[in-house]
């Protein structure tokens, strides 16, 4: 079958899905999000990624750039499958076009040697993981990384802000899991074992969950949840719906709350930055939030890392044992993908585990392997970097690398 523009009737992580004897499952690899939806499917033989550009007259024309693209979709997709890979890669199209460009034929070569070996080291094993992540909408498990997709990882104004961190999550250290309402309600346990909740998108959607915020068993369970020491990130509109004077179900939880017209009446006092967080301590220029989002403000004694224009764009704050992190956006970048990887670690209370398989320079990741007794180190980028690099042991030593450079050593 091949996963592409949609898949309706075939919904590949719904239980049923093992049962209808497919052999395999190839899709078209835009992205790490795109990458992780092929990859984490179960219940066939093998799963298959193709690789773009596809050999089409749009991209391989007399001044066509193909490596270029190729090389992008590969830096992007590598951080995905080097947390769960897919078992072939392949490309698709008109094959003759590609007759003309030697040098793309030289470079799917070189990214077929690096797959095998990326293959042979991560296959079958669970890479080393430093918090469990759940993603909580209405879909949960059915829509496993495809919750803020256009087909193909296409760009949509209005959602690339919440997709960031989707992507941001395909090839991060974490243990990501999807899960929907109804399976907090069928079984309140089910956060026992979670680390961090994540609830990204607009108010009044699925992705956020809307009316079913009137429910006080998912309310209660979520503010329990964090209350006995969880995590909680929300972003956007997290937990939207007006309701009993609020539009934030978990504004008490989060420290924040969206002027919907209902509060103008009221003061707000709380608009000092503390811009020298955990959180933010990697950054090198002011946060792109994407979209962003229009009238959200603070309570009093909620922290706030950045507000613009007296609008609240980021904020922490303390709930019982637990911590809850407000972003009102997050498109896919290396610098926010640092800032992610920070807030699910201060919201987890783990910023102690922070110098555990660590790159200090965010453009440079590490993966490890521990049952297979190696690791890796990557740079993302199309220049040379230089990083610490530091071990699970929390020993460090100094690095360079060349541009898209991947090195294994072993543990």
């Amino acid at each position: 079958m091949f996963l592409g523009d949609h898949w309706i009737g075939t919904e590949p992580f719904m239980e049923e899905f093992a049962t209808i004897g497919l052999d395999a499952v190839v899709g078209s690899v835009g992205n790490g999000s795109t990458l992780r939806l092929i990859s984490d499917i179960k219940g066939v033989k093998y799963t298959e990624g193709r690789f773009l550009p596809y050999f089409f007259p749009d991209t391989f024309h007399e001044n066509g750039d193909p490596v270029k693209e190729a090389k992008e979709n590969w830096i992007t997709a590598r951080r995905a499958i080097l947390r769960k890979p897919i078992d072939r890669i392949g490309y698709g199209g008109y094959l003759k076009l590609t007759l003309d460009f030697p040098e793309f034929l030289q470079y799917v070569e070189d990214v077929c040697n690096e797959f095998r070996e990326l293959y042979e080291n991560a296959k079958g094993t669970t890479p080393y993981c430093v918090k469990k992540v759940a993603v909580l909408n209405s879909w949960g498990k059915i829509r496993s990384w495809g919750c803020h997709m256009v087909h193909h990882a296409l760009y949509q104004k209005q959602n690339y802000s919440y997709a960031g961190i989707i992507e941001a999550l395909s090839g991060a250290p974490f243990d990501v899991c999807f899960i929907s309402f109804d399976d907090i309600l069928q079984n309140p346990h089910i956060l026992k074992d979670i680390d961090v909740i994540i609830n990204v998108g607009d108010g009044d959607t699925a992705h956020t969950g809307g009316s079913i915020w009137e429910n006080p068993k998912i309310s209660s369970a979520i503010r329990e949840f964090v209350y006995n020491g969880g995590g909680f990130i929300g972003v956007g509109e997290p937990s939207g719906h007006q309701f009993q004077g609020h539009f934030l179900q978990l504004a008490d939880l989060i420290g924040v709350e969206k002027e919907t017209g209902f509060t103008l009446n009221y003061d707000k006092y709380n608009w000092e930055e503390h811009q020298d967080h955990f959180i933010l301590a990697d950054t090198t220029k002011p946060v792109d939030f994407g979209e962003g989002k229009k009238s959200m403000y603070a309570y009093a004694g909620t922290e706030i890392l950045v507000q613009r224009e007296k609008e609240v764009q980021m904020a922490v704050n303390e709930f019982g044992k637990g911590r809850s992190v407000y972003i009102s956006g997050l498109p896919y970048s290396f610098e926010n993908s640092r800032i992610l990887y920070r807030s699910i670690l201060w919201s987890a209370h783990g910023e102690a585990v922070l110098n555990q398989w660590f790159s200090t320079n965010f453009n440079v990741e590490v993966h490890a392997y521990v049952k297979n007794g190696k690791f890796c180190v990557v740079n993302n980028t199309y220049e040379p970097q230089k990083t610490t690099i530091y071990r699970g042991d929390g020993s460090s030593f100094e690095l360079e690398m060349a541009p898209n450079e991947i090195k294994w050593y072993m543990i």
